[in-house]
């Protein structure tokens, strides 16, 4: 379960981010963090990720009191989450299947592990013809398929995915979504930071609004569906 409470971002300059917000996910769910510019949205994401530290309240996730983590455990932590980013972050001189196997190795997978669960997630994304590739020989929706593969690497319990389908073809980002939720259905939370109106309307799941750093609307079945 993740859960804000009462949490607020302050940044040094002043500006504050977010204005004490409560945010109840639970284990399993599906959940749109949706926004304009500058509302908080990116803000919130790297709280999740730890990229950022709250000013004041407290936010936990998965057992993980962000709050009070001291910095030598925040690599342990971040390797329990799969991080999705619109920038994709592949390693170029390495080949899809080894950008996968990376995130592996570098909690200590033994080799025979990764050597039969890379390819499993490969077929996940449907990238099991890639897997010798590199990252510039795909297009960018192949690109996204690969993080998506990194970020399920180590079966972790939750997906954030920031804008996943914010750097390709518009065309192609019905399938990005259609994968998310596929993993989703593994019983996986996925958190997706968007502006797609349209993506999200299409596929009716939980919608988090949010405006001036606080949460405006809790909504199930797109944008303007019922409230929560």
């Amino acid at each position: 379960m993740i859960e804000f409470k009462d949490v607020k971002k302050v940044y040094p300059n002043g500006t504050e981010a977010l204005g004490g917000i409560d945010l109840k996910i639970e284990d399993g769910e599906f959940v749109f963090i949706v926004g304009v510019s500058g509302a908080g949205k990116s803000t919130l994401t790297k709280l999740l990720t730890r990229e950022e530290k709250i000013t004041s309240g407290s936010l936990t996730v998965n057992g993980f009191d962000l709050s009070r983590m001291p910095e030598r455990k925040v690599p342990y932590y971040r390797r329990r989450i799969g991080v999705v980013f619109q920038d994709f972050r592949l390693l170029p001189d390495m080949t899809v299947y080894e950008n996968v196997a990376f995130a592996m190795q570098i909690v200590g997978e033994p080799k025979r592990v990764i050597k039969r669960r890379v390819p499993s997630i490969l077929s996940i994304v449907g990238l099991q013809d890639k897997a010798s590739c590199f990252p510039d020989q795909l297009a960018g929706g192949e690109q996204q398929r690969v993080a998506l593969a990194r970020a399920l690497a180590n079966n972790p319990a939750t997906i954030i995915a920031d804008e996943p389908t914010g750097n390709i073809d518009p065309r192609l980002s019905l399938e990005i979504m259609n994968l998310l939720i596929k993993i989703h259905r593994k019983n996986k939370t996925v958190i997706v930071v968007t502006h797609e109106k349209q993506l999200v309307d299409y596929f009716q799941q939980r919608v988090v609004t949010i405006d001036g750093g606080n949460i405006v609307s809790d909504r199930v079945g797109g944008m303007f569906g019922e409230t929560v």
